[in-house]
C-alpha cells in the first residue's frame, strides 16, 4: 500500500535514530523529570527516559548535520509531541489487531541490509558493535511497521483520485518528464570533409550501408565503434550513456526512440558525415514487459474434521487419479477448497508468479507447460497444479497508469497524513506533566 510503502521509507532513519537514544544511557539535566511519566496518552505514558533518549538522538542528529539547533524548549516539546502520536498510532494499531510476524519482521530487516549494502550477518554484527542489542532493534523495527500500517490503512481510505485527475496528470509537462522512457544510443560517426569529392561522400555512403549491415546481421556495435568511429564516444565503444528523449541529438533523437532494443536505424546524413545509431537499451514505465503463467490447481485444506495427514493423503489421491488420465476440471469442481476457482475447473487465469506465495510461486516457474506438479504444500493447504502457459505480456500502459497514480497518491498521502495527525491527536486523551 502508498501509506505502508512511504512510512517504511522513514523505516531505517526512525530506527537508526532510536539506536542513538539507547547508544547512551548517561542522563542529562536538560529534563527534569528522569524517572516519572511526562505525559499519559489515552491508555499509554511517555516515559521521561524515553523523551531523553529521543531527544539526544536528534540534537546529535542535527548537530553531525551542521544543521542549525533551535532553542531546547522548543526541541524538547516537538520531540514530545512525536512520540504522543506514535503513541496514538501503536494504540490504534494494537485495537485494530495489527500483528507483524516475525517472518515478516526478518524480511523487512534483510531489506534494510541490502538497501545498505550488506548481508544480514553483517547488518547485525553493525548494530550490536554500536551498543544496540539486535532483539531490541527488530522489536524498534517491528513498531515501527506498525505505526505503517496503520498510516497506510487510515489515510489511504481518505484519498480518492478521478480519472480526469489522472489523464491531467498524465498530459501535463510534470507527467510527461516523471514518466518518460530513457535511452542508451551506440552512435558511430563516419566523417565527411567538407571539400571531399562525390567520389570520397559515395564511398562514405558505402561504407555506412556496410555497417549498418553488419550490425543487423549480428556484428558487435563496440568493436565497430571502437574500429571505425570519429565520434567523440568513440573510445566507449560508441555508448551515449543513458538520456531522455529531449536530451537526445536532434538528427537521430526520432529515429533512436522508433527503434526496439538491438535495432540499428538506416544510416543518417549531415554535414559532418553519415551516423549510424542502434538501441543498445531502454528503461522506464514505458518498457513494461512481465512475465505471465496461467495455471490450474486443486487444492485440499486442513480442517477441523481434516487433520493436516489426512488433507496430503486426499491430494495424493487426486493427483494418482489425474495421472490416470482424470479430468482435471473434474476433479476440481468436485475436491477444491478453493471456491474462488473450483467451478473454473481449478483454472486461476493470467497471473504474474510473484502474485501467488512462495511455494507456489516456485512450482509455478519449475513445472513445464503441460506438466503436473508432485502435491505440495503451501500456507494454504495441499495443491496438484497444471501450467497451462506461459508469456511475457506488454504492460505499459497499465504501467504508465500505475506509475501516475503512484505519484498522485503520494503526494496527496503526505497532505491528508498532516490532517489525519491532526485529527488523532485532537480525539485522544493527553495529560502532559509538567
Amino acid at each position: 500500500m502508498v501509506g505502508e510503502h512511504l512510512a517504511l521509507k522513514r523505516l531505517v532513519r526512525g530506527v537508526m535514530i532510536a539506536a542513538a537514544c539507547l547508544a547512551s544511557f548517561a542522563l542529562r539535566a536538560e529534563i527534569k523529570l528522569l524517572d516519572g511519566i511526562v505525559a499519559v496518552v489515552d491508555d499509554d505514558v511517555v516515559l521521561a527516559s524515553e523523551l531523553d533518549y529521543r531527544v539526544r538522538a536528534v540534537r546529535d542528529q542535527l548537530m553531525a548535520g551542521g544543521q542549525q539547533m533551535p532553542p531546547a524548549d522548543i526541541l524538547v516539546n516537538q520531540v514530545l509531541e512525536r512520540l504522543i502520536l506514535e503513541s496514538i498510532q501503536l494504540q490504534m494499531g494494537e485495537r485494530a489487531g495489527v500483528r507483524i510476524d516475525d517472518e515478516t519482521l526478518t524480511r523487512a530487516i534483510t531489506g534494510i541490509a541490502e538497501r545498505n549494502g550488506m548481508t544480514i550477518d553483517s547488518f547485525i554484527a553493525q548494530v550490536e558493535s554500536e551498543g544496540f542489542p539486535y532483539p531490541r532493534f527488530r522489536e524498534e523495527v517491528r513498531r515501527d511497521m506498525v505505526i505503517s500500517r496503520v498510516q497506510g490503512g487510515q489515510v489511504n481510505r481518505r484519498i480518492s483520485l478521478t480519472e480526469q485527475e489522472v489523464e491531467s496528470f498524465l498530459e501535463s509537462p510534470l507527467g510527461q518528464r516523471a514518466l518518460s522512457d530513457e535511452y542508451r544510443v551506440g552512435h558511430i560517426l563516419l566523417e565527411i570533409a567538407r571539400d571531399a569529392t562525390p567520389a570520397a561522400r559515395r564511398a562514405a555512403e558505402e561504407e555506412a550501408d556496410e555497417i549498418v549491415g553488419l550490425l543487423r546481421s549480428g556484428s558487435d556495435f563496440r568493436e565497430l565503434a571502437i574500429e571505425r568511429s570519429a565520434s567523440a564516444s568513440a573510445l566507449e565503444g560508441g555508448d551515449m550513456g543513458w538520456r531522455k528523449a529531449g536530451a537526445l541529438p536532434s538528427l537521430f533523437a526520432e529515429a533512436a526512440v522508433a527503434l526496439q532494443v538491438g535495432e540499428t536505424a538506416d544510416a543518417i546524413r549531415s554535414e559532418s558525415g553519415f551516423h549510424i545509431i542502434q538501441l543498445l537499451d531502454k528503461r522506464g514505465v514505458g518498457v513494461e514487459l512481465v512475465e505471465q503463467v496461467n495455471v490450474r490447481h486443486i487444492l485440499i485444506q486442513p480442517s477441523e474434521i481434516r487433520s493436516d495427514d489426512q488433507a496430503r493423503e486426499l491430494i495424493e489421491e487426486i493427483h494418482e487419479r489425474l495421472m490416470s488420465g482424470e479430468a482435471f476440471a473434474d476433479l476440481a469442481r468436485v475436491y477444491s477448497d478453493d471456491p474462488g476457482s473450483a467451478l473454473a475447473g481449478g483454472e486461476l487465469g493470467w497471473a504474474e508468479p510473484d502474485l501467488y506465495v512462495e511455494s507456489f510461486r516456485d512450482k509455478t516457474r519449475e513445472v513445464e507447460i503441460g506438466e503436473l506438479s508432485e502435491p505440495f504444500r503451501s500456507t494454504h493447504g495441499w495443491h496438484v497444479l497444471e501450467v497451462l502457459e506461459r508469456r511475457e505480456q506488454d504492460l505499459s500502459e497499465e504501467a504508465r497508469r500505475n506509475t501516475a497514480l503512484n505519484i498522485l497518491r503520494n503526494r496527496r498521502f503526505e497532505e491528508e497524513l498532516q490532517s489525519w495527525y491532526q485529527e488523532i491527536r485532537n480525539e485522544a486523551y493527553v495529560d502532559i506533566r509538567n
